[in-house]
């Protein structure tokens, strides 16, 4: 029987359990050790540690302190890991709890936290999603039904104390160029809401006002959001302390390329089966900076798909030079104006994307001045049939019903 070597209690808060924290520091005690070659089975609660609730209220996201977030079940120490070693992780399995068989998507408001797409979503709404074992549907959207891709948003190892201060330093530099931005270009170090794990006293209040935000992706891992790492993914994790200290939150059931909602996988507590083994001095071996992984052999079956192009042209009309983020951005919102072809609302399609397994693919990089980028929707997910023919689309769906908004407070 593999153990569960760290449990949580969905009825507490997450600041009450020692075994959590949500900041990335060197000093975080261990929560746990292990050793080499042990297989073991870890607890997460969901990110933002149980403010957003399963009802038709949307208010929960629009109101929801992003200075918790993430909260992360570790770290895990890993006997005899030294920096410069790499930290083998194999997820054998995710799950869902059978007390919470349900999942949520969130558009935060432009006011806190935005999006991919906050100028056209600049309002907070929510979407609840229930899990019928491997599948999922929502309430707030008809005619849809996927397979789930249950995966970790956010697992890494702690930082040295000399990547730390790289880190904040940079994103310090960043946010200093625009500091009134609305979202802001940073989310830098903030004590008043950190969790530090077993830490106390004054060792704790000098940790947590350096401690990293989590929101980020950074080069131990982190908040990287990419679907394929499910059940049956190896990561190799570079390692930067003693012990190297695996944390891990975030869970999602499923997340379309991209998570372009920023909350914008379907969100969920569950647990997670890892097994770690270590690469002795392997960052120098393979030329490691960033983690590198091997993806799920178990990915949902979908055949048939509807792929859009977008490209560095931006919704004025504005020439962009070779830039990704704004072709890809030009083939979620051609999708989301199809959908609508066929009755979804434009919020019903922006959450579609955001969790459903859509793939976003770099297409081009090199025909100046336009790069290409794509968006792959499957129609297998669809009830109705969603693909061009000659009669022109069907409207499906009436509006009646929609995703949850919450008006915004001024």
């Amino acid at each position: 029987m593999t153990k569960t070597i760290i449990k949580v209690d969905l009825n507490q808060s997450a600041y009450e359990n020692e075994k959590l924290h949500n900041r990335w520091h060197p000093d975080i005690p261990m929560a746990e050790t292990v050793k080499p070659g042990d297989d073991f089975i870890i607890e997460c609660i969901d990110w933002t540690g149980g403010q957003i609730k399963n009802n038709d209220d949307a208010s929960d996201v629009r109101d929801v302190d992003l200075t918790q977030v993430h909260f992360l079940s570790g770290p895990v120490g890993v006997e005899g890991a030294e920096p410069g070693d790499l930290l083998e992780v194999d997820i054998l399995d995710i799950g869902t709890f059978d007390e919470s068989q349900w999942g949520f998507n969130g558009f935060f408001s432009k006011k806190n936290g935005g999006g991919f797409l906050t100028e056209h979503f600049p309002e907070a709404q929510k979407s609840i999603w229930d899990f019928k074992g491997m599948f999922t549907s929502s309430r707030h959207i008809p005619g849809v039904e996927f397979a789930g891709m249950i995966h970790p948003g956010l697992i890494g190892c702690l930082p040295s104390s000399e990547m730390l201060n790289e880190w904040n330093t940079r994103e310090k530099e960043l946010y200093d160029t625009e500091p009134d931005r609305v979202p802001g270009l940073a989310n830098l170090p903030y004590a008043d809401t950190a969790h530090m794990g077993k830490m106390s006293g004054d060792a704790k209040k000098a940790a947590a006002a350096e401690g990293a935000r989590t929101v980020p992706p950074r080069e131990h891992g982190g908040n990287c959001d990419i679907k394929d790492l499910s059940r049956g993914s190896k990561v190799y994790f570079p390692v930067y302390v003693k012990n190297a200290g695996l944390s891990v939150g975030d869970l999602h059931f499923s997340q379309g390329d991209g998570e372009i909602t920023f909350c914008g996988a379907i969100e969920m507590a569950g647990w997670i089966h890892l097994r770690v083994k270590l690469v002795k001095d392997g960052m120098r071996k393979y030329g490691v900076k960033n983690p590198i992984f091997q993806p799920s052999p178990i990915t949902p079956k979908y055949d048939d798909y509807l792929i859009f192009e977008g490209i560095s042209v931006d919704e004025q009309g504005k020439q962009h030079y070779l830039d990704v983020n704004v072709a890809y951005r030009q083939a979620c919102l051609n999708a989301i104006n199809y959908l609508e072809k066929f009755g979804y609302t434009r919020a019903q399609a922006y959450a579609i994307l955001g969790t459903a397994p859509v793939q976003g693919h770099i297409s081009g990089v090199v025909d100046v001045p336009n790069s290409c980028a794509t968006l792959w929707l499957p129609t297998d997910i669809f009830k109705e049939d969603i693909k061009i023919n000659s009669e022109g689309p069907t409207k499906y769906y009436d509006g009646s019903i929609d995703v949850p908004k919450a008006p915004d407070l001024d």
